[in-house]
């Protein structure tokens, strides 16, 4: 149960041309700061390459599938289950050996 004597920020974030309200907890302020400054950055990038190539609408959605292929990339490298696998497996063997002894 979240403790409701805990008291939010708000907090205005410039993404690309808007701006926007967030209430947060203070501890996240760094990291929605952090996340507008990088949706920012990838606007701008794409905004610049593809000028007149691309509506501002498809650009949005490219930078969309950019963060979720990160996010996702970043959720597969950090998947440990196939060690927890290896480990289980290992360990019943090498339990499986000491019970023979």
């Amino acid at each position: 149960m979240e403790d409701s004597s805990r008291e939010k920020l708000r907090i205005t974030l410039k993404l690309y041309d808007r701006e926007f309200t967030v209430y947060t907890y203070p501890e996240d302020e760094e990291l929605y700061r952090k996340a507008a400054k990088l949706i920012t950055g990838l606007v701008n990038g794409y905004t610049d390459n593809f000028r007149g190539l691309k509506s501002e609408s498809d650009i949005l959605y490219m930078v969309m599938l950019e963060l979720a292929f990160r996010y996702e990339s970043e959720a597969h490298r950090n998947d440990v289950e196939p060690y927890r696998t290896l480990l289980s497996k290992l360990t019943q063997e090498i339990e499986g050996e000491l019970g023979e002894g």
